[in-house]
């Protein structure tokens, strides 16, 4: 979706959360949902955020409101998705701020974070501790898929 620009992947994708865990979440105590934001400079080389783009497709209860730019992102001078866990993990740190507009609204609030894709959590990890900084009560992560914990081998066909 994100690397070929196909946009209307994110309707297939939310469809399919949608039919499996919709129901599952009418009890949440949660306030706020929030994608995983892109810098402004990789929002304008792709077109759109692809955790946006399911995030506003996904079927949650009224009670939870779905901000898009309440998290902001600087721009990484190196393409995380290439990069080892260790080394994710030292680059993200500061990566992420509070819009200052929301930085109120979030306090004492409980805040879902939504991921296209988890690697290594260095991502998640880093937006948790900035939403606690700024006041966040409770931080749940919604992560749609995750990448293997291992290397898996190719299989060599004889």
């Amino acid at each position: 979706m994100k690397y070929t620009k196909r946009i209307s992947v994110a309707h297939g994708l939310a469809r399919v959360w949608n039919d499996i865990l919709s129901s599952r979440l009418n009890y949440l105590e949660v306030d706020f949902a929030l994608p995983v934001p892109l810098s402004q400079t990789k929002l304008c080389e792709r077109g759109f955020n692809q955790s946006w783009e399911i995030l506003r497709r996904i079927q949650i209860p009224s009670t939870i409101q779905k901000l898009a730019f309440a998290l902001q992102r600087h721009h990484a001078s190196q393409d995380l998705a290439r990069i080892g866990s260790s080394s994710r993990t030292q680059m993200i740190k500061g990566m992420f701020y509070v819009n200052p507009r929301y930085q109120r609204l979030i306090e004492r609030r409980n805040v879902v974070i939504f991921d296209d894709v988890m690697t290594s959590k260095a991502t998640l990890n880093e937006i948790a501790y900035v939403l606690k900084d700024n006041g966040a009560s409770r931080i749940t992560n919604w992560v749609l898929l995750r990448t293997p914990r291992y290397k898996i081998k190719r299989l060599q066909h004889v």
